[in-house]
């Protein structure tokens, strides 16, 4: 089998540290590490709008990285602590980002991420052109 780990520059920490590719491209797939909004200088923003923001910017660091943007998602699954507080925000800013045709998406609540204080957490699944 054919992979490469798709590793920008912003991210080449969770390669080296964490021991994970934040995208892999196997097949014209591109499978994605789930993403908070922790910021590269390990901030947190207390507001659940820029931390849904830092979140989508990860993912569209990867996107740019392997050639690819946003209409490149095929499925979504984004993960979130205090689901019901936040998925109409959520829903808004994803619109900033996402186009039709829509991927697939679900959403999960969950108890907790690795990085306290973390509301939400977004992974993908793209394919390249």
């Amino acid at each position: 089998m054919n992979m490469k780990a798709i590793i920008p520059p912003d991210l080449q920490s969770y390669y080296d540290d964490w021991h994970m590719s934040p995208g892999l491209l196997c097949n014209g797939f591109v499978f994605f590490t789930g993403f908070t909004g922790t910021r590269a200088d390990g901030t947190l923003s207390n507001d659940p709008a820029e931390q849904i923001r830092d979140a989508f910017a990860k993912v569209e660091s990867v996107l740019l990285s392997g050639g690819m943007s946003f209409e490149h998602i095929v499925e979504m699954t984004s993960y979130h602590v205090g689901l019901r507080d936040h998925l109409d925000l959520f829903k808004s800013i994803r619109d900033e980002y996402i186009r039709e045709p829509y991927p697939a998406w679900t959403a999960i609540e969950v108890t907790g991420f690795v990085r306290e204080d973390a509301i939400v957490e977004i992974r993908v699944i793209a394919r390249q052109p």
